[in-house]
Order: structure tokens, then sequence, then C-alpha cells
């Protein structure tokens, strides 16, 4: 019989709310993190807003020696673990080195320290190459970002990276929770982080047409998943990780626990680098592996936490496939995309996803998607248009998709 697998505690470093409660209080009220960008100057771009983390003190998280040789990933997801674990009640600092073996790290992060290996690149080439970190190399592997997770905490189980685009995190999750259901460790920290705001990658993702170019007067209103007006997606950073436990180890220490992963699935359309397959088969189907894991019929889940990037692609067959996976249920679905909040944080967004949901079960209120002024006619499902709303519920489904064909899905149970 499977191990089950529950989650203890919560961190987030988000665009619209630094801490746990602050992104839960601003996402339920429906309050943008979307603004214009201050990290570099994009006067020049056609596309200057990004949901970026703002009043943040990195140093608290980095020293200032180290600060120059890692990526701005690296203090989010530190901060968002670091409250993760004081909010699952775990002290690493007391713990010996044993007990600390038995605590693994599952990152998902699609950029890794991209921008710092651009900002490397930028010293080189103006001639500032004695600016240039002796850290380049290390830093700008991707595997090296759960490492710095493990060394701050002093955690010694494994250390991995897990990065498929934009369902990293949700991939990451579900790594961390096949692992301890097959009784590898009892606990892991999983989550996502991305810092993708920087002006080689903005210019890359303009290039690809594929972000909003209208809204830069009122970002605020730039992210409309949905919406019939949408023209793109925003580009986002932050950090949102959980404690992963076995259920039983869980409850032997007297942790409270906000929820279940259920279940977990993940497919392939083997289609294309960026587009979608418009018969919306293979999301659906990763949702469907979900729920068979799961045990639980369609008709059982209440609430989906919809990918809903704002991209005309993205948001269509996204509904088509929710309409396969649901048949006539998910009309009777209540649904939203918390990337109308936040923006579009990357390999990220799934963990996001599932911080808001999770804080969901805990309050009995879903979230709403804001800035669906006129909806898509190919849209059109109940997305918790504007404000949040009463919902007490025992399952949902958390949905990411993804470049390069991937599509990934989590089944999370409420316990109360």
């Amino acid at each position: 019989m499977k191990r089950r697998v529950v989650i203890t505690g919560i961190g987030a470093i988000s665009p619209n709310g630094n801490g746990r409660e602050a992104f839960w209080e601003a996402t339920r009220n429906g309050v943008s993190g979307v603004r214009n960008i201050t990290r570099f100057d994009a006067a020049g771009y056609p596309v200057r807003v990004a949901g970026e983390v703002v009043d943040f003190d990195e140093d608290r998280y980095v020293t200032y020696k180290d600060r120059p040789h890692v990526s701005r990933a690296v203090p989010l997801g530190v901060a968002a673990v670091e409250e993760a674990l004081c909010d699952s009640g775990i002290d690493t600092r007391s713990m010996t080195r044993e007990q600390l073996r038995g605590i693994g790290v599952s990152l998902g992060s699609g950029g890794g320290s991209q921008e710092f290996t651009e900002e490397q690149y930028r010293l080189y080439y103006t001639g500032n190459q004695k600016q240039c970190s002796v850290y380049t190399i290390p830093t700008s592997t991707i595997g090296t970002l759960a490492s710095e997770i493990s060394m701050r905490f002093g955690l010694r189980g494994f250390s991995h990276v897990v990065s498929t685009g934009c369902t990293s995190s949700t991939d990451a999750i579900g790594y961390a929770y096949r692992n301890i259901q097959a009784g590898v460790l009892d606990t892991i920290v999983a989550g996502g982080v991305d810092a993708p705001i920087a002006p080689l990658i903005l210019r890359g993702f303009i290039l690809m047409r594929i972000m909003t170019t209208r809204w830069n007067d009122e970002p605020h209103r730039a992210s409309r998943p949905f919406s019939r007006d949408r023209d793109g997606f925003v580009i986002a950073e932050g950090a949102w990780f959980f404690l992963l436990e076995e259920m039983e180890h869980a409850r032997a220490r007297g942790a409270r626990i906000y929820g279940e992963i259920a279940g977990y699935g993940s497919t392939c359309e083997a289609y294309h680098r960026v587009r979608l397959e418009e018969c919306g088969e293979e999301p659906a189907r990763a949702m469907g592996i979900a729920l068979d894991e799961a045990g639980v019929p369609p008709e059982a889940v209440q609430y989906v936490n919809y990918h809903g990037t704002s991209t005309e692609l993205n948001d269509r067959i996204e509904t088509r496939a929710m309409k396969l996976a649901f048949n006539g249920h998910a009309y009777k679905l209540a649904g939203s995309s918390l990337k109308s909040l936040i923006g579009h944080p990357q390999g990220a967004c799934g963990a996001a996803g599932i911080a808001a949901t999770l804080l969901s079960m805990r309050d009995g209120v879903v979230a709403p998607t804001i800035n669906v002024d006129e909806s898509d006619p190919e849209c059109d499902l109940d997305y918790i248009p504007a404000v949040a709303r009463p919902l007490d519920f025992e399952y949902a489904v958390a949905n990411c998709i993804a470049f390069g064909s991937k599509n990934s899905a989590l089944v999370l149970r409420n316990l109360r």
C-alpha cells in the first residue's frame, strides 16, 4: 500500500505579497502585484510590465559577501523555504546530522539562474571582466540552485532540481510525492522559484510575441486570463515552497496539515516547442491520470486552479482540456487563475497555484480571476470573475501546461 503524503508548511514570496499570509490576503482580495518594471530601464521595450517582488531584503537571506555570486532566485527561495519550515514547526538548527539526512529538497525552476548568467555576460562584454563572479559556472548550473537551499538549512537528503518549463514546480512536488510514497524519505522540502526579470530574457519572450504589449500604462490590468481581449502573458518572479511529509510521520509530531496530495499525473503531447495541440487531449489526460491515482471521480472535484496564462492559445485549449477531463461537470466547477494577480512566474507557477489552493481549503474561500472584462466565447467556464467566493471543498485539481508539450496536474484533498 502506498504511503500517504501531506503538506504541513507553506512559504511564499510573491509579487502581491511577501510571506504566506500577505500573499493570501492580496490573492483572496483580488489585489494585483503586476507593476511597471523597476529592475532595469525598460523604457525602450514594447513590454514594460512584470510581476516583480518588491520590498524584499535580499541581504537578510544571503550575506553581502555571497550576493554577487548567486542569482536572485537564491534569496527568494531561501526566504520561502525558511517560512515553510517555520510554519511546519521544524527548526533545522536544533537537528542532528542524522535527522538532517532525512530531509530532502525537490526544487522546480524553469530558468534557474539565467538572470545571473546574463549579468556575467554583460560584465564580460562591457569590459568589466574583473567583476565577473568566480562562481559563474556553478551558479549558472541549474542543479546548484537546490544545493543553495540544502546548504543554507543543512539538509542532507537528496537535493534535486526538476526543470520542465512551466510545469517545473508541479513536477518537483510530484517527484517529492513519489519519493515519500515509496519510502525513500519521510520529509521533503518541495516547491518552485524563478527570477526571470532581466533585459535579454524579456527580449527573448518579446521576440516570441507571446507577451502583452497593450497595458503598459495600466499594469494591474495586463494579465487577463480567459478575457476576450487578452493578448499575452506577463512575466513574473517569486518563490513558493512546502514541507511534504508522510502522513503518519506528520501526525506523530502533531503537525498541522493543510491538505493531502492525493494524485499526480504528467504527459507530453510530443507536438511543438511552444504551441499547444488544439485538441487538448494530453492536458486532459494528465488531469485524468492524477484523478485515477487519487481514486476520485471527476464529479467529486469542486475547484480547479488553472494554468491560465492569458495567452490566446493556452486559455482556449486549457478550457477545452477541462471539458474533456470533466465532461459536463466542467461547467459546474469553480476555477481561477492566480496569474491574473501575479503574472507568470515561469517554472514556479505551479507551486504558486498550489499554495493558493491549500489556503483556499484552509479558509473556505476561493480566489478570483481578475480582469475578465468580457469572456472569450471559447472560454465559457466558471472562472470566479473579479470577486472571491466562499467554497468549502474536499478535492481540487491544480493544473499546469509548459513549453515542450508538457502537462502536469496534482489532486489535492482537504482532510478537515
